[in-house]
């Protein structure tokens, strides 16, 4: 596949990749750089980190462009991106207890949400909706990517993200009432 075209699918540019074409990663790379490192930079605010991880990334695409399935690879290098950050902290925080044992910094709030997100009634809500919708809203709300950033990540059409999430939220809401009705407010404003 070389002379690779803008509107070439991501599936057949992993193929190319699979075959060795380095002009497929490359051209895959300028397709989904932007986003991922948008996605990385939100979660990480170490920009050599993100560099690298970003880096990291598309050396494990052309390494196993092989064992993609489907036909949109956005979801794939985000799962690879997430990973190779997950490790990149890790090293990270390894070689700073080596160096220095200092009393660990209090949570950030966005750690505070994010583990109400996985661990609190809100994970155990997201939980009750469908994956279709728990990943629209993770994507919009959690990373704070646009309807068109989520749209390409998911693959999927701009009003079809827009729906998914009005559904989502209409969803969470109910899981939430049903969990924990004290966090939802009634419709007269005041407490449930």
């Amino acid at each position: 596949m070389r002379g690779h075209r803008e509107d070439a699918t991501d599936a057949a540019l992993l193929r190319a990749v699979a075959d060795g074409d380095s002009a497929a990663l490359s051209a895959l790379y300028d397709r989904h750089a932007g986003w991922l490192h948008t996605r990385l930079t939100r979660r990480c605010g170490d920009p050599e980190i993100v560099r690298e991880v970003l880096q990291d990334t598309f050396v494990t695409v052309w390494r196993s462009a092989a064992t993609h399935r489907g036909a949109e690879a956005g979801g794939w290098l985000w799962t690879i991106a997430a990973r190779r950050l997950v490790d990149a902290r890790r090293l990270q925080e390894r070689a700073e207890r080596a160096e220095y044992t200092a009393p660990p910094p209090a949570p950030s709030a966005e750690d505070h949400v994010l583990a109400d997100l996985e661990y609190g009634d809100v994970g155990s809500a997201l939980d009750r909706i469908s994956p279709e919708l728990r990943e629209v809203l993770r994507a919009t709300v959690v990373d704070g990517l646009t309807t068109r950033e989520t749209a390409l990540l998911l693959g999927i059409p701009e009003g079809t993200v827009k729906t998914r999430a009005m559904r989502a939220r209409a969803e969470l809401r109910a899981a939430l009432a049903h969990l924990n009705p004290s966090l939802v407010p009634s419709p007269l404003g005041g407490p449930a």
